[in-house]
């Protein structure tokens, strides 16, 4: 192994009980009040259901693939969704936030890996080619996949997928919203929620 891994596994080790913050997920926020549980299901015909472990190819180990994800709508009319990526294992205060997307119109039922490439000129705009936008995450980027802390045992990661009743005020957000904007920009507007969770884990060989 490089030596770099034996420091990550060092770190790992050290920081072996900064995991489980999952009461601070995006959905545990108070604009969630109502809507406790989630209301509808998320599935990944990529990976499997909900708790299913997520192939190498998937994640950062290999291509960092965008799993599909798919979901019936809510029993609710909708008039645009959000998605929120987050690791509630890493070892940080708060769960690691790996992809924000918002604006995602009220039809769509379904998210797929060219979805979130970029739309050609769109930049400035972060427009993505799934007809929505990206906000900010941990690294910069529109997307990165479960990297977890080499030996730092298996990490759940939650693609929660959120439904508003009224579409988000992007005049009261910035060109790359972070995750608090996102929070207050939907007080009051959740009609329900699903979260697909994925698991991976990098171990010592």
């Amino acid at each position: 192994m490089a030596i770099l891994d034996y420091v990550e596994a060092g770190l790992s080790w050290l920081l072996a009980s900064q995991k489980g913050r999952h009461p601070k997920l995006f959905t545990k926020a108070p604009a969630f009040v109502d809507f406790p549980e989630p209301t509808f299901v998320i599935d990944s015909p990529d990976c499997g259901p909900s708790g299913s472990y997520m192939k190498p190819e998937y994640t950062q180990v290999g291509e960092d693939r965008f799993p599909e994800l798919t979901w019936s709508a809510p029993p609710v009319e909708v008039k645009e969704y959000i998605i929120v990526i987050e690791d509630p294992d890493a070892p940080l205060p708060s769960p690691a936030t790996h992809a924000l997307f918002y604006s995602i119109p009220s039809e769509t039922n379904r998210i797929i890996a060219s979805d979130i490439r970029p739309v050609l000129g769109g930049e400035k705009e972060k427009r993505l080619q799934g007809g929505f936008k990206y906000g900010k995450n941990v690294r910069g980027t529109i997307y990165g996949g479960p990297r977890p802390l080499l030996n730092h045992g298996p990490h759940d990661y939650y693609y929660q997928v959120v439904a508003l009743k009224e579409p988000m005020d992007a005049t009261k957000m910035g060109a790359s919203p972070t995750k608090s904007e996102l929070a207050a920009g939907i007080a009051g507007k959740v009609a329900g929620w699903g979260a697909w969770i994925g698991i991976f884990e990098r171990k010592w060989k």
